[in-house]
């Protein structure tokens, strides 16, 4: 779907709900078959309609997205989806009502420790995210400093990650999109930034630098004093594209503690024409080598399903990509970085399926990565990070 359909569909889903391989020496010699017991938690979803969704996806956690979005005609033509406050703010009332009348299957997670407590009553612990800190744009600094009236009550709400912005920039740090119509714009974190950073720390929230730009990324590894993330996202060094990641970003989140969720919008994970299994392994391959074991995790940002309108269409990429090229191309005309071919796929067909952390073991057995390396790959660095950060 488009980007526009896609954050339609979450709104209208989350309120519907309120009303009702490459060999290298990280290999082992010999694969090795999934332990019932290993840990699986996904860098980004969203809370689907049919709860029985959270069981069928084996997650003992994942980073949720409760954003509600505005959209905004930019002076380019193209559009951008704010997460104002507003929206946001009854979003997020709308998701802790969700998990609070579900306390079989669902804990907020408001600490890292939630995970083993969820994992031990066999519930799903989601932690709140909202995608772009447009939501606390409107925070007043006065006097002696800022007041964060705004980004107190999310924090209350269980708001636990914040993303600094969603494609474009906002008033604390520059977009991953921002372009001037020549070359791409590489802001860096604003002044206003660098106190949002600040105050992020103090408060125990993880910083995610998903959608940012290469230099707000890097300047929010250097200001933060705990880890950060990119909780989805894909490496610049395999597809030449402005939403992915060089390889100075990947290895500054790396070396701050923290971790980069590789997701599955194949576009942007491969240029082949068919996309496999395999080049996503490829992925989590590279960003091994770039930023450490430590450094990967899995990530999704479709629904614990999938891509919905490619599950209607059985996966059938050359259909579903039709979705995407009004607004590929939009971005082409702009002349930003990667967007001058249209896409031919948007998923790997394998793992657009409720069951794809599974999938994504049995292909890391196949690749011979050896146990302990899977365990923190599909788990154990996002445990890590959320016991450092969350606490």
């Amino acid at each position: 779907m488009t980007p526009s359909a896609c954050n339609q569909s979450r709104r209208h889903l989350l309120k519907g709900i309120a009303a009702a391989s490459l060999l290298c020496p990280l290999y082992a010699s010999s694969a090795m078959a999934k332990p019932k017991s290993r840990l699986y938690i996904d860098g980004l979803s969203f809370l689907p309609e049919n709860l029985a969704d959270v069981r069928a996806s084996k997650l003992d956690a994942y980073i949720c997205d409760i954003s509600d979005i505005e959209a905004v005609i930019q002076p380019d033509g193209t559009t951008n989806y704010k997460r104002s406050y507003q929206a946001c703010i009854a979003s997020i009332k709308d998701a802790q009502k969700i998990v609070s009348d579900n306390p079989s299957i669902l804990m907020q997670g408001l600490s890292g420790r939630d995970i083993a407590v969820a994992r031990e009553e066999q519930r799903t612990a989601v932690y709140f995210q909202i995608q772009g800190a447009d939501c606390v744009e409107d925070d007043t600094f006065e006097g002696e400093g800022p007041h964060w009236q705004h980004l107190n009550e999310f924090h209350q709400h269980g708001l636990r990650v914040l993303q600094l912005t969603h494609h474009y920039g906002n008033r604390f740090a520059g977009g991953a999109l921002d372009n001037d119509g020549t070359q791409g714009l590489d802001k860096p974190l604003t002044h206003d930034g660098h106190q949002l950073i600040a105050a992020l720390n103090q408060r125990n929230i993880l910083i995610d630098v998903s959608h940012s730009s290469p230099q707000t990324a890097l300047d929010t590894a250097k200001a933060s004093n705990m880890p950060i993330v990119q909780s989805h996202g894909a490496v610049r060094s395999i597809v030449n594209n402005a939403r992915c990641s060089p390889d100075e970003v990947i290895r500054a989140i790396a070396d701050t503690g923290g971790v980069f969720g590789v997701f599955m919008m194949s576009f942007w994970l491969t240029n082949e024409p068919a996309p496999t299994i395999e080049d996503y392994v490829r992925q989590l391959d590279r960003v091994a080598r770039i930023g450490g074991v430590n450094a990967v995790a899995i990530a999704n940002d479709y629904p614990l399903r999938g891509q919905e309108n490619l599950l209607a269409l059985d996966n059938n990429n050359a259909e579903g990509v039709k979705q995407y090229h009004d607004w590929w191309q939009s971005l082409a005309e702009k002349n930003v970085l990667g967007f001058e071919n249209l896409p031919q796929h948007v998923v790997i067909p394998e793992l657009n399926h409720i069951d794809r952390m599974s999938r994504i073991d049995d292909a890391l057995a196949k690749a011979r990565y050896k146990s302990s390396d899977r365990d923190r790959f599909l788990g154990g660095n996002w445990q890590r990070v959320l016991n450092q950060v969350l606490v």
